[in-house]
């Protein structure tokens, strides 16, 4: 029996930051993985995402300099050479993040770990013992079960793709079907995107569902409404779906597909540990409390597998005041999961921080709400024959307008809401944007001249 102070199951974002942190503090810290090290993030999340996002800009940004007055002769996209790039940066951080661990003097365990007692870890035939358990096992895609699955792939698998589908159908509603969808759409290819409601990404702010769905369309994707997919049929090269429009209950057919991606959420990966054994139940993600504490006293979770804003920043900073509280004595140190700022990588983005609307409307009532909205044309469009909207909204409430939501969608995005995230944080109110000067020209000024 190996004896620790601190177990930590997962080497995802989360888990690492949590283990480097007590590690600070002199604690004695293992860290169990059963896959590549960096977790889902590094590997097949944030990072490759935002890789491909970045080409997919790229292409667009090629495609509109011709209005510029570039000559563009050859927009061919060589997907090969840049899974090549791609995966030297990738394998860039995993060597970056072991690294990290061995200079923290953390030992690093790869192999499925399991409870067997409630402080004990069982992996590859070794017992390890700590007072501290920490599990970060983040999530996994929800598997496809209709009769043809196996003619589908999941959000995971997309990464491992060889080569552009031709012809591609998306399957799902949520930021990763919506990222995907776009950035294969820019690169190139002919997407579809089957959504089981009237709109995109429903449980953001419904503005940005509305205008990023209508954006979606403008640019040439085809979004079929309404569909509950009832099965896949055909060939690797012609892959058929069918489905029921739920609203006309009408049966359809649609064909001719080389790759169809089930992107309809992730659950929490978890079956494995053993859980039940130790008195931990999961429905689907494990319950803990605002300091990260299972039912079980020295078992703690965090990340996506709690279900807490499923966001790479969210889990490190989870890990990071765990950590402080265990072992820097810290006693009150925890994560607020209040107003936490994020970024679909859409193309164009869409950003959000705070309330929606709705949210808004759920807690404080309609008559004690306001809000200011603005829609307009980036002048990097004025030259080019698209002429997209980014659209703004800000909600406020009280007398005061204390600022308590801004949704965004738009070239830019992206970067301009890290800045107003820090200012909804720190309670500022519609006047202290009104009384700040803009910045000219620019699209971010705009959130400033809201009327």
């Amino acid at each position: 029996m190996l004896q620790y102070d601190y177990l930590v199951i997962g080497a995802g974002s989360g888990g690492i930051a949590s283990a480097r942190r007590a590690a600070l503090h002199g604690a004695k810290v293992a860290v169990f993985e059963n896959r590549t090290i960096g977790g889902t993030c590094v590997n097949r999340g944030c990072v490759p995402k935002k890789m491909f996002w970045n080409a997919a800009a790229i292409a667009q940004a090629r495609e509109d300099g011709e209005h510029y007055g570039f000559s563009v002769t050859d927009n061919q996209f060589d997907w090969e050479k840049f899974l090549n790039t791609r995966k030297q940066y990738l394998q860039k951080l995993n060597t970056i993040y072991q690294n990290n661990l061995e200079n923290d003097k953390i030992d690093f365990i790869y192999g499925t770990a399991k409870f067997t007692e409630k402080s004990v870890i069982e992996c590859n035939g070794q017992f390890y013992t700590a007072p501290n358990i920490l599990i970060a096992t983040g999530a996994k895609p929800i598997p496809c079960i209709l009769p043809g699955s196996e003619l589908t792939i999941n959000s995971d698998q997309f990464f491992e793709l060889e080569h552009r589908p031709g012809k591609v159908a998306i399957i799902g509603a949520g930021y990763i079907a919506t990222e995907l969808a776009s950035s294969l759409h820019a690169l190139g290819s002919q997407v579809h995107i089957l959504i089981r409601q009237d709109r995109l990404l429903r449980k953001f702010d419904a503005s940005i569902g509305e205008h990023l769905t209508r954006r979606l369309e403008e640019d040439g994707i085809v979004i079929h409404r309404d569909a509950g997919i009832e099965k896949f049929s055909g060939t690797d090269n012609n892959i058929v779906i069918e489905y029921q429009n739920r609203v006309e209950l009408v049966h359809k057919k649609i064909e001719g597909f080389d790759c169809v991606i089930w992107a309809t959420g992730r659950v929490p990966n978890i079956e494995k540990l053993n859980l039940p054994g130790v008195g931990i139940s999961a429905d689907p993600y494990i319950s803990v409390d605002k300091y990260q504490n299972t039912v079980v006293n020295g078992i703690y979770a965090l990340g996506d597998v709690t279900g807490q804003a499923e966001l790479t920043p969210v889990a490190i900073a989870a890990g990071r005041k765990l950590a402080e509280r265990l072992f820097a004595k810290k006693e009150n140190s925890f994560l607020e999961y209040e107003n936490i700022p994020t970024v679909i990588f859409s193309h164009p983005p869409a950003a959000t921080v705070g309330l929606s609307e709705q949210e808004a409307v759920n807690k404080f009532g309609s008559q004690n709400i306001k809000c200011y909205s603005t829609a307009f044309v980036n002048m990097y469009f004025s030259p080019t024959i698209r002429k997209p909207r980014t659209f703004m909204k800000m909600i406020t409430t009280g007398p005061n307008e204390k600022v308590i939501g801004v949704h965004l969608v738009g070239e830019g995005v992206d970067e301009m809401m890290q800045g107003i995230a820090v200012a909804v944080k720190m309670g500022a109110l519609k006047a202290d944007f009104d009384s700040t000067i803009a910045i000219h020209p620019t699209a971010s000024e705009e959130i400033v001249l809201l009327k």
